[in-house]
């Protein structure tokens, strides 16, 4: 241990803050290396480079400069069992730098995951469908915990594990029973601390006090363009220290693997999250090190060869791993083995002595509710005109102040959506005076991405064991969407709920008017979007929601008042996707209503019935997805487009998409994202007034039957004051 190290974490403790964090600590000291590890190092990075070599493609310098911190990991702090790999007390590894995915893959080899042969480890950049080594880690492989890809994301995914098992130890952790033990370790690149969901995530784990994460930071000082200096010249130890971050330091990254040992032992114990900044060279030892082009490309043949002949290799073989490798990691699978049994002995020594806790511990271990959730769903609702949000709380409240598998956060809007409940507490840390870690509510700031981003390493902890809730306003999740694609591509719960969904929330106007937004979320793969029109359908969303285990949901709902459709709606209909509200024999046309809009789309059905003398067809149409998994059959009888009874879509959004289920769309028009107008005045702008639109749906039908061509195009209806 480096001098001094424990006594200086033992040091001022009352505020949080070590003189070991406050200074740091560098090691520079590699001549304890040991001849086994020292071939263990040069093995590791001439592998890389033949796995690369191999294909000529793929991401070598950085794994080949991280060998070390790979050592110091797996062999020596990790704990982790790799033929349990799913032990759930297990520390869970990240590899934010996801192009760096050789580093994970080999290291997952050598420890002895059984998925992981070598023959897959040689599946790298190959074109075989059924290899384990894709171009960034994915969740679905042993032994990866999130995939990883779109740099920054896997360090908020990281603090969201963190969260996670903070929670975990507040709720079942007792005296003399630490259940939940785990640690978090992250690894990020250069272009991790530049994007900014990872800078949000820094700050919100040093103000949440995540002392359960250490973050290694490879700090090769190379991004694709070139140098870090082209576009960084920050004092990164400093901005970690003032973000509260506990800061160690190590210059000589490539070789030092004590030291690294020494700097991940420490950050177990510090009061703060700990970040190691570790300086390594990309590429290290190969005639490209240090330079771009070790980045993302392979480094060369002749380029190997010297590196094979460096350390001692024949040049003339490739994916060569000496048995004194091998053996190093030989004991590991074992070692894992015993730590899970002694995990095992010490919850049954648990279950004895608090045995409903344990109880409560495996039931959200199998990711089940209790049976009784949807009894706490209302099943009636007031009759007066109700924006969808507060539904949305009348509908969740009791769920989320029920059940503490839902954690629930917002980005900075607590009043405005209605997802707080009585006696809720919020996620801090205790210092803080207004909360604890068994809080469930979480406060995330103006930081829609990382909301989102944390809530997916909630979700991937273990599936089930957290069901997270964000929310903000619809607008909004457009920062926010590139964190929900990530959860959605990796089948993670988690439940966004947004409000302010329409032009119809009115005066902050066309910055905070999403009419483009749900475009993007319909057609996201493996994602509900669900848009209810009155609380029996908001209901009926969350219903749909929570039961999509392996699916992201997303429910969109109105700021502004809407009548209630009682007798119409159902909450079960919102599971079919669509539904038919009002049918009619011979019917002329078949209105579809979406959302906010559902009841004006009534009003015009209405309309249409006693002053026109059409027979119109009404129906609901919250969620595309969930239509799109109904039977054929089902399909038709609802739209019954294949009739040739035209069809007719309102909803204030941009029209796209709706062309499959449609003939036409009273809709916002291509050239305007809304106006800063009180939300009844706005609708009226962009003509969603009845008489309105009764005039351009007769015009439409009226040419829709003029011209047999018509029923083979799609026209969009709209209508613009000024215009």
């Amino acid at each position: 241990m480096a001098p001094g190290v424990l006594s200086n974490l033992d040091c001022e403790r009352e505020l949080g803050v070590s003189k070991y964090s406050q200074k740091g600590w560098q090691s520079t000291d590699a001549k304890s290396l040991t001849a086994v590890e020292d071939l263990v190092l040069k093995t590791f990075r001439v592998l890389i480079a033949d796995l690369c070599q191999q294909f000529n493609g793929g991401h070598p310098g950085g794994a080949m400069g991280m060998a070390a911190i790979g050592v110091a990991l797996w062999k020596y702090v990790m704990k982790y069992a790799p033929r349990t790999p799913d032990w759930i007390n297990r520390d869970r590894f990240v590899l934010s730098n996801g192009h760096t995915c050789l580093f994970q893959y080999t290291f997952l080899h050598l420890t002895g995951y059984k998925d992981m042969t070598f023959e897959q480890l040689k599946s790298y950049h190959s074109d075989r469908v059924d290899a384990l080594c894709p171009g960034h880690p994915e969740i679905e492989h042993e032994g990866i915990e999130v995939t990883t890809g779109p740099l920054g994301q896997g360090i908020a995914n990281a603090v969201g594990l963190a969260v996670a098992s903070k929670s975990l130890a507040a709720k079942f952790n007792q005296p003399e029973f630490d259940v939940v033990s785990d640690h978090i370790w992250c690894m990020v690149g250069d272009a991790c601390l530049q994007e900014g969901v990872g800078l949000e995530a820094i700050s919100f784990a040093g103000h949440m006090r995540l002392n359960n994460i250490t973050v290694i930071y490879d700090n090769n000082q190379i991004t694709c363009d070139g140098p870090v200096s082209l576009t960084n010249t920050e004092d990164i130890n400093s901005k970690m220290r003032a973000c509260g971050w506990n800061v160690i330091e190590i210059n000589d990254g490539c070789w030092d693997v004590h030291g690294l040992v020494e700097a991940l032992e420490a950050s177990k114990h510090s009061a703060l999250p700990t970040f190691i900044n570790v300086h390594t060279v990309i590429g290290v030892d190969t005639s490209v090190a240090g330079n771009a082009v070790a980045h993302g490309a392979a480094i060369g043949t002749d380029a190997v060869a010297s590196l094979k002949e460096l350390y001692g290799f024949d040049p003339t073989q490739s994916f060569v791993i000496p048995e004194t490798v091998r053996d190093f990691f030989k004991e590991l699978p074992q070692r894992g083995e015993a730590m899970v049994c002694e995990w095992r002995a010490l919850f049954d020594r648990y279950s004895n002595a608090h045995p409903t806790l344990a109880e409560d511990y495996v039931r959200r271990q199998s990711g089940d509710l209790p049976s009784d959730w949807e009894s706490l769903i209302p099943t009636a609702f007031p009759s007066k005109a109700t924006a969808t949000r507060a539904s949305s709380g009348l509908v969740f409240g009791p769920l989320a102040e029920r059940f503490d598998q839902f954690m629930v956060g917002t980005a900075d809007l607590e009043p405005s959506v209605y997802m707080n409940w009585k006696a809720k507490e919020n996620f801090e840390p205790p210092h803080c005076g207004t909360g604890s870690y068994l809080g469930r509510f979480i406060h995330y700031g103006v930081r829609e991405h990382v909301m989102a981003a944390v809530s997916n390493g909630l979700a991937a902890y273990h599936p089930g064991m957290f069901i997270p809730v964000t929310s903000s306003f619809f607008m909004f999740y457009l920062y926010a969407a590139p964190a929900v694609r990530m959860g959605a591509l990796q089948h993670l719960r988690v439940i966004h709920a947004a409000t302010h969904d329409s032009i119809g929330m009115g005066e902050d106007g066309p910055t905070h008017q999403p009419i483009e937004l749900a475009a993007l979320y319909r057609t996201m793969p493996n994602f509900l979007y669900i848009r209810p029109g009155d609380s029996e359908e908001t209901a009926g969303a969350w219903m749909a929601a929570i039961k999509a285990r392996h699916m992201s949901s997303l429910i969109s709902t109105s700021r502004h008042a809407l009548p209630q459709l009682t007798g119409l709606t159902k909450r079960m209909g919102v599971a079919r996707g669509a539904y038919v509200l009002e049918e009619a024999e011979q019917a002329d046309l078949t209105l579809i209503g979406v959302g906010a809009e559902l009841n004006l789309a009534m009003k015009v059905a209405t309309e249409l019935r006693n002053h026109h003398g059409l027979r119109v067809r009404t129906v609901s149409f919250p969620c595309q997805r969930l239509f799109e998994q109904q039977s054929h059959q089902y399909r038709r009888d609802v739209l019954q487009k294949h009739t040739g009874v035209p069809v007719v879509v309102v909803e204030a959004y941009a029209a796209n998409g709706w062309e499959r289920y449609a003939n036409a769309a009273v809709c916002m028009p291509t050239t305007r994202f809304g106006k800063s107008l009180p939300g009844p005045k706005a609708y009226e702008f962009f003509g969603f007034n009845v008489d309105s639109m009764v005039i351009r749906i007769l015009g439409f039908i009226k040419s829709f039957h003029a011209d047999p061509e018509r029923r083979y195009e799609f026209v969009e209806l709209t209508s613009v004051g000024d215009e």
